[in-house]
């Protein structure tokens, strides 16, 4: 059994402070363990969002020593636990506790996205006839679990909150890429992506599939399809 200090950050909008906590640490253990064992022992008041700790809600997410990562999937061990590691809240978001912030903004911008619109039925029995490649290209958008680690890291809105009003982030364009590529879809959303979503503020630096726990390749499959529409139809001579 090792120790390790956790410099977790305490505070809310007003302000706040990273605290050390000296807590042992179990053998496979991750951080979510060990701030659960920060919250049991020693701050019984410490805000975090958590729920299913095995990587597929999406709550736990969190900044650990800087880096955008869930904390049920990050083991300690992988950690140098002979310094400090520091637990904050997603920069990104406003800050309402702790490590919880406020990530309704995501919520928010995704109700604009014009929805699924599929075509007529190819047989009199309702039903459709589709290749199997074309259903398979949007599986890999469907394994978002809208940890929104993407839109933290995107320095886009990160280091620039004001272009929130501007770009939906790359969480959004995994969603429009679904519905993009969907083989039964009729919508035209290009110039939704072009205007309302802000495709062109991102510059692909791929910092959002770095930190995807889905390992969805959000800029090359999602991102760079999308722009591409969006060039043919309005910039392409």
């Amino acid at each position: 059994m090792a120790q390790v200090t956790l410099q977790v950050f305490r505070g809310d909008a007003s302000g706040g402070e990273f605290v050390d906590y000296t807590v042992e640490v179990d053998e496979g253990q991750v951080v979510l363990d060990v701030v659960h064992t920060v919250q049991a022992t020693q701050a019984a008041d410490l805000a975090v969002r958590w729920n299913c700790k095995a990587g597929k809600c999406g709550s736990c997410s969190a900044e650990v020593n800087g880096k955008p990562s869930l904390m049920c999937m990050t083991r300690m061990n992988t950690l140098d636990m002979s310094k400090p590691i520091s637990v904050a809240p997603l920069k990104t978001f406003p800050l309402i506790r702790d490590l919880v912030t406020d990530v309704s903004f995501n919520y928010e911008v995704a109700k604009q996205i014009p929805g699924f619109s599929p075509r007529p039925p190819d047989a009199d029995d309702g039903t459709y006839r589709m290749m199997q490649e074309d259903v398979e290209r949007g599986q890999e958008f469907r394994k978002c679990i809208e940890c929104f680690l993407c839109q933290n890291v995107c320095h886009v809105i990160r280091d620039h909150p004001e272009n929130k009003e501007h770009f939906m982030g790359p969480r959004q364009f995994v969603r429009l890429a679904e519905l993009e590529m969907h083989p039964l879809d009729t919508a035209d959303r290009t110039e939704f992506i072009r205007k309302t979503a802000g495709i062109a503020y991102c510059n692909i630096t791929k910092c959002c599939t770095e930190v995807c726990p889905e390992s969805i390749h959000i800029t090359d499959n999602a991102i760079i399809p999308l722009k591409e529409r969006v060039a043919d139809k309005y910039y392409d001579p």
